[in-house]
């Protein structure tokens, strides 16, 4: 049997005149869990992609096992027992968990027809693995919040006899609980053999889990170290070449007028009767588990889902504000950053450009409706320098872009407004270390020009580090209220239980 359960010799990958993959060589040992690293366009996505047969590689070689693989295709991989979470969703919301579990294996009695129960009783084995055994297999996925949508990805995965198990970003949605859940997974897959490539921008699990961890610059692996002897320092030092751009942190701002106030505000089943103040040059973080009504208060407050009850007054005459539309909540002075933006943040055919400034597209006055190209190149340009955006050029269409670049044009977008209320759902998700810092100061920043900011993080120390106070949300209603100075893990955890134990229910 080969030393090496997966080896890639001179692998190289451009799209277009932008190469990603600089002749790439990179080995992973059976029963190994090997994490990945590297900044936003790196190249880390593009090599599993390849790997996992998304993508086809314009040159080198793969080996599985010691035998040359030619992927044609993603179940060409998985028959060579292959398979990759994605970082993105695939989740089909139109089908149940347990359809979207089973999909490309549906068990079937006679003539094709799927055998639901064999279906329901595989679904519940899989969910169990991954502490989802109370969730109905029948569920449809469109009712899922992300991270429990993330955690069937995951099962999905899990579910198939794999050799080689590639996650891509797997905690990037969800909470301390569903990490060590799923780190106890991988430990245990790995103990049977399985071989993980694991790539993640949290730098702080990697020690805990991986055995080695491989960094990856500008499309080159430039360092492969022990997981346990790589400090945070090192790893950064290596993925960014040179920390000396980094800007330092922004100073918060003194807390000024009242910009809004949530009363009483009732939303379907997930916000159930919540109250809190935000004042300009405040940033306020919204914590909690994955179920805990997070997004759905963001949501509501934002006008894209129904208000049920309860009131939004804004601004320090306390004016009253029913947001019908987000179309409305943008007119009030409202900015908004979803937490899935493959489907709510961005228009993937269009260009870096246009995304960047599609929050205030500039419209020829002489031409009603036309766009002002000028205008929009200038303030495109303008957002993509100061977030650093790596594109090959701003004509190119941002689905092609990393996971990180496209996050920061979808925080960057509302630079070009005058927004006041910033409503921001995972801001730093899929993002590397050097550009989650610059994301922090960039609203630290705004909160220093007096807007008032609401962050809602599944990242305990993102919440601690960048926020003035932290409501934690637990099962729709608040746990508990914290400030810098009171908030602590012990006190986050018991305050996200609270809601819960109140209900008797487990999150």
């Amino acid at each position: 049997m080969s030393a090496h359960r997966l080896e890639i010799r001179a692998l190289k990958k451009a799209f277009g005149a932008n190469a990603v993959l600089r002749g790439v060589d990179f080995e992973l040992a059976p029963g190994e869990i090997h994490a990945l690293v590297g900044g936003n366009g790196a190249g880390k996505t593009t090599l599993s992609k390849i790997v996992a047969g998304i993508l086809p590689r314009d040159s080198g070689e793969l080996r599985v096992d010691g035998r040359k693989l030619a992927v044609a295709s993603r179940r060409a991989a998985q028959d060579a027992g292959i398979v990759m979470v994605l970082q993105e969703l695939n989740i089909l919301p139109t089908l149940t968990v347990a359809e979207n579990l089973f999909l490309a294996a549906l068990p079937t009695r006679w003539a094709g027809v799927i055998d639901r129960t064999r279906l329901a009783a595989q679904a519940r084995t899989a969910l169990a693995r991954v502490n989802l055994g109370g969730l109905d297999p029948a569920t449809p996925a469109a009712r899922l919040g992300v991270g429990h949508q993330q955690l069937v990805e995951i099962a999905a995965g899990l579910a198939q006899d794999c050799r080689l198990l590639i996650l891509d970003e797997p905690t990037a949605a969800l909470t301390g609980a569903e990490v060590d859940r799923l780190f106890g997974l991988l430990r245990d897959l790995r103990s049977r053999g399985t071989s993980i490539l694991y790539i993640s921008h949290r730098l702080d699990e990697i020690k805990g889990l991986a055995d080695r961890v491989s960094v990856l610059r500008d499309g080159q692996l430039v360092a492969t170290l022990p997981a346990q002897a790589a400090s945070r320092e090192q790893l950064i030092a290596r993925m960014a070449g040179d920390t000396s751009a980094v800007p330092p942190p922004v100073e918060a701002a003194p807390r000024g007028e009242l910009a809004l106030r949530v009363c009483e505000l009732h939303a379907g089943s997930s916000v159930r009767g919540v109250s809190f103040e935000l004042r300009a040059g405040e940033i306020v973080g919204l914590g909690g588990l994955v179920g805990a009504g997070r997004t759905e208060l963001l949501r509501a407050i934002f006008g894209a889902d129904p208000i049920d009850r309860g009131r939004l007054l804004l601004g320090p005459s306390q004016t009253p504000f029913a947001p019908g539309s987000p179309r409305a909540a943008v007119a009030a002075g409202f900015a908004f950053v979803p937490e899935d933006r493959q489907h709510h943040g961005l228009f993937g055919p269009l260009s870096t450009q246009v995304n960047a400034i599609i929050a205030s597209l500039p419209v020829r006055r002489s031409l009603p409706g036309w766009i002002d190209g000028n205008v929009e190149a200038a303030e495109s340009a303008g957002v993509l320098a100061r977030l650093q955006v790596r594109c090959a050029n701003p004509a190119q269409p941002i689905a092609e872009l990393s996971g990180g670049n496209q996050q920061k044009v979808v925080v960057g977008r509302w630079l070009c407004r005058a927004a006041h209320l910033w409503l921001l759902d995972e801001p730093t998700r899929g993002v590397d270390a050097a550009a989650r810092q610059g994301i922090h100061v960039l609203l630290r920043a705004r909160a220093a020009a007096g807007a008032a900011l609401l962050v809602a993080s599944s990242d305990f120390d993102e919440l601690a580090t960048l926020c003035d106070r932290v409501v934690v949300l637990s099962a729709g209603v608040i746990g508990g209220e914290f400030t810098r100075a009171t908030l602590t893990p012990e006190a986050f955890t018991a305050a996200a239980f609270a809601g819960w134990a109140a209900r008797g229910a487990r999150p």
